[in-house]
């Protein structure tokens, strides 16, 4: 049997830009995708803790060090520059496997979206 599981989680960062007129997806700083071990193209969860909304995207690379979290397309209206979300990357794994699974979570600093 397989099931979904967390796989990487960027707990508590600050939304830095939202661009509505962009064709879609979530930008996030490279340095916080490789640190979750999140791959551009990945499918991910956005939560935010600001409004309760809860969505699915898929990651776009931003500049690596810039602490980029920008919400692109409709996702833009879910956000306001400011708030802070919880971005999560799911993965499918054998149940037997999944009992001992880690997931990567990353607590970043929420004001700068730089790695501690």
């Amino acid at each position: 049997m397989m099931i979904h599981v967390v796989k990487s989680k960027l707990h508590n960062v600050r939304v830095t830009e939202a661009d509505l007129n962009y064709v879609g997806s979530i930008t996030i700083d490279e340095d916080l995708m490789d640190a979750a071990n999140i791959l551009e193209n990945e499918k991910v969860q956005v939560v935010n803790n600001n409004n309760g909304e809860r969505f699915e995207t898929y990651v776009i690379k931003g500049r690596r060090g810039s602490g980029t979290i920008c919400l692109n397309g409709a996702a833009a209206r879910k956000v306001c520059v400011g708030d802070v979300v919880i971005i999560i990357a799911y993965a499918m794994i054998d149940y037997e496997e999944a009992k001992t699974f880690k997931p990567r979570v990353v607590f970043p600093d929420t004001a700068s979206n730089k790695l501690i």
